[in-house]
C-alpha cells in the first residue's frame, strides 16, 4: 500500500509534533503518520492522548481505540499533562549532548558553558534526559493556560518547521563530522519527499556521505572507546592515591574526548 502525501499530511497535522518517539517511531511524528496511513493503529500517540486517537479514528473512518496511557495525569482537555524540561544550571558541565538530542532546537549553550532550555519551545519529549552524563535535567509541569485549537495548530506548525530545519542541519553536519552523531536514524527520503511537496516546510536534501567519511566515523568511535577506558582506569587509580602526573594525563585525555565529540 502506498498512501498519498495528502493523506499522510492530514494525519501528521493531527499529531502534536513533540517528536518524542513514544509511539515507537523514534524519528518523529511524520514516520508514525506514514505508518498509520499504511495500517498501523492510530492510538499510540502518548502526548496526544485520547483526543488525538479519536480525531485520527474519525479521519480514517476507523473504530476509536483507547489511547496509550501516559505517566502524567490527564488535563482538562483530555490530553496528558504538558511538561517542560529545565536544566539545573549550576550542575551543567556544558557537554552539549542535550543540545544534539533536542529535536526542536529548544536548548542553547556552547561546549564547557552552561546550557539553558527555552521553555516556550520545549515539547517535554524527554529526549534530552538520557544523554545527560550528570543527570541535571528535570521535567516540571507546564503551568501556562491550555492552548485553544487555533493556538495548538500554530504551535504544531512551528514545531514541525523547527524539526525539519533541525533534520536538514543535522544531515549536513553528519556529512562533515568525523565522529558519530547521537540521534535517531532519520528516514531522510521520507522527510525529503514530504518537504519538497509542501512549500511551508524547510526543504530537506538527501546527502550521501562519502565512503571515506564512514570509515573515519568507525575509527573515531574506536578512538573514543579507547580514551574512555583510559579515563576510567586513571580515575580509579586517582581515587585511591593522588598523583600529579596521572592527574595531568587524565586532564589531557578528557580534553581529547571533548574535542573528538565536538568535531
Amino acid at each position: 500500500m502506498n498512501p498519498s502525501i495528502s493523506l499522510i499530511r492530514e494525519i501528521d497535522a493531527l499529531l502534536p509534533q513533540t517528536q518524542c518517539g513514544l509511539c515507537g517511531h523514534r524519528d518523529g511524528c511524520l514516520p508514525y503518520a506514514k505508518s498509520i496511513a499504511e495500517g498501523e493503529e492510530a492510538n499510540k500517540c502518548v502526548p496526544g492522548g485520547q483526543p488525538v486517537a479519536d480525531a485520527l479514528a474519525k479521519l480514517l473512518n476507523r473504530s476509536s481505540l483507547p489511547a496509550e496511557t501516559s505517566v502524567w495525569p490527564v488535563q482538562a482537555d483530555g490530553r496528558p499533562q504538558r511538561m517542560k524540561a529545565i536544566i539545573r544550571e549550576d550542575e551543567c558541565i556544558g557537554c552539549t549532548k542535550c543540545i544534539n538530542a533536542c529535536p526542536v532546537d529548544a536548548i542553547i549553550g556552547s561546549g564547557k558553558l552552561m546550557h539553558t532550555i527555552l521553555t516556550d519551545l520545549c515539547t517535554g519529549c524527554e529526549l534530552c534526559i538520557p544523554p545527560c552524563p550528570v543527570d541535571c535535567i528535570d521535567l516540571v509541569e507546564d503551568t501556562q493556560a491550555l492552548p485553544n485549537e487555533q493556538q495548538r495548530i500554530a504551535e504544531q506548525d512551528d514545531l514541525r518547521q523547527r524539526y525539519y530545519a533541525h533534520i536538514q542541519r543535522e544531515e549536513k553536519r553528519r556529512i562533515h563530522r568525523k565522529g558519530p552523531v547521537v540521534r535517531a536514524e532519520i528516514d531522510t527520503q521520507l522527510f525529503a519527499q514530504f518537504s519538497q511537496a509542501l512549500d511551508d516546510l524547510p526543504s530537506i536534501q538527501i546527502i550521501e556521505k562519502p565512503k571515506e567519511a564512514v570509515v573515519n566515523d568507525a575509527k573515531t568511535t574506536i578512538e573514543l572507546a579507547k580514551i574512555r577506558t583510559q579515563i576510567k582506569k586513571l580515575e580509579k587509580q586517582l581515587s585511591v592515591r593522588e598523583d600529579a602526573k596521572k592527574r595531568l594525563q587524565l586532564d589531557e585525555l578528557q580534553q581529547q574526548l571533548i574535542q573528538l565529540q565536538e568535531v
